[in-house]
């Protein structure tokens, strides 16, 4: 889900508050302030939620490995949650549960000596929400596209760029790698509604990262920033924005001869101020999570991985739970 609030009016699925802003009138001027109150409620707690999963932390992402490979993943996660608006609005008890489907497709390759993977990722998501509108019961549910993610990463040095054969001699010390995520427009979205899958904007994420292992044990520090375009048709053509969210997340990693890993992941990022129409609202994150990956091989060409993560601590009080599995196929010479 994303961050898509209200402008003048609070759809909920068959009964939407409207307000006619072209009257001067005292009653629809207290009803554009009411309604201005509601949107950054609705935005500073559904920029919680949307740029949590966004921001979920990925174990192992410049490890090395053999070039010419491909990796076609398949998975699926459950997210559930509260979201937290300003007491002085007129929202209250909002829940919400997100099923969400993943395809994607990894190819490795060789950049100047070194390792590169280029990731296509495609999410699905099923998305509810439910709460308290001035008392009354809203809810808004979603089934649909989400935006796709493109990203690049190159690992600048300790990874060098190695055959399957010339892999299975290779043992990792440091390496230090970059990479730039990229999410498109292309995911459901309905300017008349008050939640959507998509974003109607485009997202720009790079990112450093450090990987240095000391025999089975591996520790990882990746510090990112995401920027963000405008959103110009923002609930019928307001002009939603956002400030950069900094983030950086770290792992503990241990492999056990087998092949299995596990890691215990933390993730913070801060950031995030939104603003409508120009005008900005007071909803800057401060967000803590912690999780643990777990990676299962099955075989030469098949593995698995499961993961959970929570809050443990946020400047909005909203919070998120996720859990997630992959399957994860693997073909190709490794030339």
């Amino acid at each position: 889900m994303n961050r898509h609030g209200v402008g003048v009016q609070l759809t909920v699925t068959d009964a939407p508050v409207v307000v006619d802003a072209s009257s001067d009138a005292p009653e629809a001027r207290v009803a554009r302030r009411l309604s201005l109150c509601l949107a950054y409620g609705m935005i500073a707690a559904l920029s919680v939620v949307s740029n949590a999963k966004a921001q979920e932390a990925e174990p192992r992402s410049y490890s090395n490995t053999p070039i010419g490979l491909n990796f076609l993943l398949a998975g699926y996660a459950y997210s559930q949650g509260k979201l937290a608006f300003d007491p002085n609005t007129a929202i209250a008890d909002t829940t919400f549960r997100s099923d969400t489907g993943v395809v994607a497709y990894v190819r490795s390759f060789e950049l100047a000596g070194q390792s590169a993977k280029l990731d296509v990722i495609v999410p699905t998501s099923s998305f509810a929400a439910h709460g308290l509108v001035n008392g009354e019961p809203r809810e808004r549910e979603m089934l649909g596209l989400g935006d796709p993610r493109f990203r690049f990463s190159v690992n600048l040095f300790g990874a060098p760029a190695l055959s399957a054969k010339e892999f299975a001699s290779y043992r990792q010390d440091l390496i230090v790698g970059v990479s730039m995520q990229v999410s498109a427009p292309v995911g459901q979205y309905d300017n008349t509604k008050l939640l959507n899958l998509g974003g109607n904007r485009w997202s720009f994420r790079p990112e450093f990262g450090i990987s240095k292992a000391w025999g089975p044990w591996t520790v990882e520090l990746a510090p990112s920033v995401t920027f963000f375009s405008n959103n110009t048709d923002f609930f019928g053509g307001n002009t939603f924005s956002q400030a950069p969210i900094y983030a950086v997340q770290g792992h503990v990693i241990y492999t056990f001869q087998s092949g299995v890993w596990m890691a215990l992941d933390g993730l913070y990022f801060a950031g995030g101020r939104t603003a409508l129409n120009g005008v900005k609202s007071d909803n800057e994150q401060a967000i803590t999570r912690a999780g643990l990956t777990v990676a299962l091989p099955i075989n030469r060409q098949n593995s698995l991985k499961l993961s959970a993560s929570t809050g443990i601590t946020t400047r909005t009080g909203s919070e998120l739970t996720a859990v997630a599995i992959a399957w994860q196929y693997r073909w190709g010479d490794g030339y």
